[in-house]
């Protein structure tokens, strides 16, 4: 974290090539996570860069003493996803643009029941079983208590459960 904090300082003084050691570093991450709460490559690819170029632009906005860098680059990507999603309006289908043919069986379930989640719920899950976030960092991240995030956790678990039991191959397994 160290390293962090003296990639962000030198960032913050206009020094390109710290702040492409810590895009290197944080992009491919987000960009990941981004692919799942929008449900579309492009989108993501889009939405990551409008966050670097944030970053990059106001390189101001990160307090080291308020919490990790990584929290703080999640953050922001995570509100420029919640942008996107209202600037799509009505609109509620996601394109997948992944064929189902890459994917493994299991994977296609798995991301479908994702899929199912609503958007805040896909989030949370992702940060907290794919990204290996802390109770403490997603409620850094989120901006919510951490109260919060252990219910809202164990609602979106519920909810996800609930699609995966609903599935025609639970049903064809539990028979």
């Amino acid at each position: 974290m160290a390293e962090d904090r003296e990639l962000w300082e030198r960032s913050r003084q206009g020094d390109g090539r710290a702040f492409e050691a810590l895009y290197l570093k944080y992009a491919p991450k987000l960009e990941v996570f981004l692919r799942q709460v929008l449900g579309n490559q492009q989108a993501a690819q889009d939405v990551m860069q409008e966050t670097f170029t944030q970053i990059w632009q106001r390189p101001n906005g990160f307090e080291p003493e308020r919490g990790t860098l990584r929290a703080y680059v999640f953050g922001a990507g995570r509100k420029r996803a919640a942008e996107w999603w209202r600037k799509q309006g009505t609109r509620k289908e996601t394109v997948q643009d992944e064929p189902a043919e890459c994917r493994t069986e299991t994977a296609s379930l798995v991301a479908d029941a994702l899929a199912q989640l609503p958007q805040e719920g896909r989030s949370l899950i992702w940060l907290r079983e794919v990204e290996g976030y802390s109770y403490a960092e997603l409620a850094e991240t989120l901006e919510i208590p951490i109260g919060t995030v252990r219910s809202r956790l164990f609602g979106v678990r519920e909810e996800l459960r609930k699609i995966w039991r609903a599935t025609p191959q639970a049903k064809e397994r539990d028979s």
